[in-house]
């Protein structure tokens, strides 16, 4: 083992505040593990909220990994160093239970490559009894776990407070300690909301295209995506703090799920339904974030909806804390929202107006107006801040040339408002193509040809670039081609991700593709059938495929659907 790797990570650790190291013997250990690196992974919130959750049982002592960074991987590699733990620098081979929290499809090539330099085996049915059981949880493992179904054991679908304990209370339980491992397996899968794939077959037919789906022994036909009805009952919050994170924040979550129903938002169907925490709750979390001279960032998928939210920041700014939040819905934020931002020495507000024309915003449901943008603009220029960032998707649905010319001139309407208010601000369009997610109503819905695509980044770019201080950002299509086929991917993909680990990662993706002579235009530029049979099928979210494609045909006739109100039993989460 190289002791400077070690010495590293031992370095990395005496930065940090909160986290938690137990005396050997009296627990078992998980080791926690987030396939990007350190930086990304202490910036998510969902990692520390699982981290707390297994460390808060008596029999079981969380440890966390990350991706080392290119440099450090190479040193991994040339001294046969396996990838160690943050908190007792022990290799991950030593953990009898491993656990993903995946939040990115891109993150899926860093799986392979730390169980790879953890020294595991990557396939699932290659370990043994004495390898370890490899679970994953977060978003993408809840909408569709299958591209990683050749790697990973077990899947935690949906919301992992709950699941996570109930799953470890079979795992330790010591009437459970002789089992052989697919014994043990086909326990767990018994757990609510715990999907084993070596206990569904995926059955294909002559055209290559998936026909069915068994499911062997008893376990459940459909595997129940999990929720939290009351969020007070588990804490929100940082648990580790440090220095070296994305923004540097005190992390508080404000509520889960959304009730707005934007068609493309995975966030939307797979978080529902929409829940807060109660003032009094993030109130109790202040204390903390003071006492460690933090920011506050407040995270929600809709921060301006909290219904409380002029509440919480008078007493984030009475305390003279700095407070922070990512975006904002124009058609709910408030004046004191805003200022509190602005008093915070936040420089840039974000809206997501996702789309340029009324027709695209209505095929999404996005429910805002440009009239809200004007307003939103005019109560930041109040407050004296400069600066605005719009995120916008190309791609959707039915979008056409003027859809894209309306994105432009949006966008210079927007910024002569700005002039007019006197602000000599940037504004900023960071686009992204849009992505079909499962369980979500365009999850039938083709993408938009990718070279067309950058036609439309280019024409913007070039019509935009003769006004001042209009900044223009483009993902990368490179990336939206790979993302897209792990998105709607099924198991085959799983062998075409294997594949291009083998030879570089996701580089190598392409090249993997035509190794297995799988046609990317099926996963991508085709518009699924009703009656189609999905991978992830075999897994309950609450509604129906029926309530989906009624949404779709809503959205194709360019319809609005309001959002969720208290006794709606419309979509069948809230029965």
């Amino acid at each position: 083992m190289n002791w400077k790797l070690k010495q590293q990570l031992q370095e990395m650790l005496k930065q940090e505040q909160g986290y938690k190291i137990f005396p050997g013997g009296f627990r078992k250990r998980f080791a926690l593990a987030y396939p990007n690196s350190y930086f990304v992974g202490m910036s998510n919130l969902g990692f520390h909220i699982i981290y707390d959750q297994i460390n808060n049982r008596n029999d079981s002592a969380c440890e966390r990994f990350f991706l080392p960074d290119k440099n450090l991987i190479d040193d991994y590699t040339r001294t046969h160093t396996p990838l160690m733990s943050m908190e007792t620098q022990t290799p991950l081979h030593d953990f009898a239970l491993i656990g993903f929290a995946i939040s990115f499809e891109m993150d899926y090539f860093n799986i392979l490559q730390m169980l790879s330099l953890g020294k595991v085996k990557l396939l699932a049915n290659e370990r043994t009894e004495k390898d370890p059981i490899v679970i994953a949880g977060g978003p993408c493992a809840t909408f569709n776990p299958e591209p990683l179904s050749l790697f990973i054991d077990a899947f935690i679908i949906g919301e992992g407070e709950e699941t996570i304990n109930n799953f470890l209370d079979v795992y330790n339980d010591p009437s459970n300690e002789n089992l052989s491992r697919k014994e043990l397996l086909f326990k767990l899968a018994q757990v609510p909301g715990v999907y084993v794939p070596c206990f569904y077959d995926h059955i294909y037919d002559e055209n290559n295209k998936l026909s069915a789906i068994k499911t062997n022994d008893t376990v459940p036909q459909k595997v129940s995506r999990q929720w939290i009805r009351d969020l007070d009952a588990y804490d929100g919050k940082t648990v580790i703090t440090t220095e070296n994170t994305e923004f540097n924040l005190f992390l508080i979550e404000t509520s889960r799920g959304c009730g707005r129903h934007c068609r493309f938002c995975m966030a939307g169907y797979c978080f529902r339904k929409p829940r807060h925490r109660s003032l009094d709750k993030l109130l109790s979390y202040l204390p903390q974030a003071k006492n460690l001279n933090k920011k506050v960032g407040l995270m929600g998928p809709a921060i301006s909806d909290y219904p409380q939210i002029n509440e919480l920041c008078s007493h984030i700014r009475n305390q003279n804390m700095p407070m922070s939040v990512a975006s904002f819905r124009a058609d709910s934020v408030t004046q004191e929202l805003v200022n509190a931002l602005a008093q915070s020495g936040q420089r840039t507000l974000t809206l997501a107006p996702e789309a340029g024309s009324e027709k695209i915003r209505h095929i999404i449901n996005k429910g805002i107006e440009e009239e809200h943008l004007f307003k939103s603009i005019s109560m930041g220029i109040n407050a004296g801040v400069k600066n605005y960032r719009l995120y916008i998707m190309v791609g959707l649905p039915n979008e056409d040339e003027n859809d894209i010319k309306a994105i432009v001139d949006m966008t210079i309407r927007l910024k002569q408002y700005m002039e007019k208010l006197g602000s000599k601000g940037t504004l900023t369009l960071s686009i992204n193509p849009f992505i079909a997610k499962p369980c979500t109503p365009f999850q039938w819905s083709a993408m938009a040809d990718l070279k067309q695509t950058e036609k439309y980044f280019k024409y913007i770019k070039s019509e935009l670039k003769k006004y001042k201080n209009i900044e223009v950002q483009f993902e990368s299509t490179k990336e939206s081609f790979i993302q897209g086929i792990l998105a709607r991917g099924d198991r085959k993909i799983s062998q075409v991700i294997y594949e291009a680990h083998l030879n570089g990662g996701s580089k190598a993706f392409k090249r993997a593709l035509k190794t297995f002579k799988i046609n990317a235009d099926d996963y991508l530029y085709r518009n699924f059938d009703k009656e189609e049979l999905l991978p992830w099928d075999s897994l309950d979210m609450g509604f129906t495929k029926d309530y989906l494609w009624k949404e779709l045909q809503t959205a194709l006739q360019e319809k609005h659907t309001i959002q969720c109100f208290d006794g709606c039993k419309r979509c069948g989460v809230c029965k």
